[in-house]
């Protein structure tokens, strides 16, 4: 670890450029080792993975780009219209990418930058949108047809499909939004935007999964579920229609049944289009990606599940159109980045210890409303 005294804190906050003007401490001040962030075109012809090394300081830089051999869906601004579509495995070693286009599902070894591809399967189902994982079980939430979730052995790299893992969702066209373990792998969550409905499927000894557990969204516009380190479960949600600026978060406790008892119900996010969020790696904040309105909102967690807004709620702004429809934090928890599919770049910003977040600019090399989807740090 370089020493953070002296030249090198000196050096950080110049290149932040405002650092000087914000009393709180950003965690990029303590110098950390490099890692990577991955992208995806979703490329309708050849899907890719969009390499960029981190550095130091949390600027990007693309290194690389490595096929998927499957294709994704292509389109312009979030033709998926889910979070999960790329994923790194638990312990980072590996990367997941759904191929919607081609009905698969790819998997690479990660070394800082690099991957290796080492398997590609078919989904089980019709336009894959999102994947989770936890130890050896991986789960795909399909969105073509009869939306369905499926069940994967994984182990060496390889995915084997479960027998009788496939578990069908409410109906047709309920447009699954994303999918996710809880953090101790004995539930699996789906998100249904177009009937507001919370699919939790309990997982079975076998690795296959009960008939799910049914709860109604408790605000308009549910997009997407995932779970914070204590077992909260957060739900993303754009509001109802014709709102403005009206999209917002809950939170839910996970009970032992697979039901969702809500905690915090619809707490504004003072922006538009909130569809994605993310929390830090210690469980202490949770950010949403405001597409509508280019922003990024932040809210503590409390050891209940409750969620309580950061000062001015808005915590970070991307230039005008930037669109940022996916987003994803550092796995040392320092640095959050945004997948700004409008003007095809990626939103940088340092995490303060106060949750706060102080702007890093832009790096370029997403395509321009190209249709990319997915992102993930380590």
């Amino acid at each position: 670890m370089k020493n953070t005294n002296g030249v090198v804190r000196t050096f950080l906050l110049l290149a932040v450029g405002v650092c000087l003007l914000v009393p709180a401490r950003s965690f990029a001040e303590d110098a950390d080792s490099s890692g990577a962030v991955f992208a995806m075109t979703n490329g309708v012809d050849k899907n890719e993975i969009i390499a960029f090394r981190r550095n130091d300081d949390g600027t990007l830089q693309e290194t690389r780009r490595f096929a998927t051999d499957g294709r994704g869906s292509g389109g312009n601004v979030d033709p998926l219209g889910s979070q999960g579509s790329l994923i790194l495995s638990g312990d980072h070693s590996h990367l997941f990418a759904v191929n919607a286009g081609s009905g698969e599902l790819s998997v690479f070894r990660v070394e800082g930058d690099l991957l290796s591809l080492e398997d590609k399967v078919v989904s089980g189902g019709s336009e894959p949108v999102a994947v989770t994982q936890h130890g050896n079980l991986v789960y795909v939430v399909n969105a073509g047809g009869n939306g369905n979730v499926v069940g994967f052995r994984w182990q060496n790299g390889q995915l084997a499909e479960i027998s009788n893992s496939t578990r069908f969702l409410s109906g047709s066209n309920s447009a699954p939004g994303s999918i996710a373990f809880s953090p101790d792998g004995k539930f699996v969550a789906v998100s249904e935007k177009q009937t507001s409905k919370l699919d939790v499927f309990s997982v079975q000894g076998d690795g296959t999964l009960s008939p799910a557990v049914v709860t109604p969204s408790a605000g308009p516009g549910e997009f997407s579920i995932s779970f914070a380190p204590n077992g909260t479960a957060l739900v993303s949600e754009t509001g109802p229609a014709g709102g403005v600026d009206a999209s917002a978060l809950s939170s839910y406790a996970l009970l032992a049944s697979g039901s969702l008892a809500p905690i915090s119900t619809s707490v504004p996010t003072l922006g538009a289009a909130t569809c994605w969020q993310v929390t830090t790696p210690d469980g202490r904040f949770v950010y949403t990606s405001n597409a509508g309105t280019g922003t990024v909102s932040g809210f503590s967690i409390g050891a209940n599940g409750s969620l309580t807004a950061l000062p001015g709620t808005i915590q970070g702004s991307n230039p005008s159109g930037a669109a940022n429809i996916d987003i994803t934090i550092s796995s040392n928890g320092k640095f959050l980045y945004t997948l700004n599919t409008g003007n095809g770049t990626i939103g940088m910003f340092a995490i303060h210890k106060d949750g706060t977040l102080t702007n890093l600019g832009t790096a370029d090399g997403i395509p321009v409303a190209g249709g990319s989807n997915g992102i993930a740090a380590n």
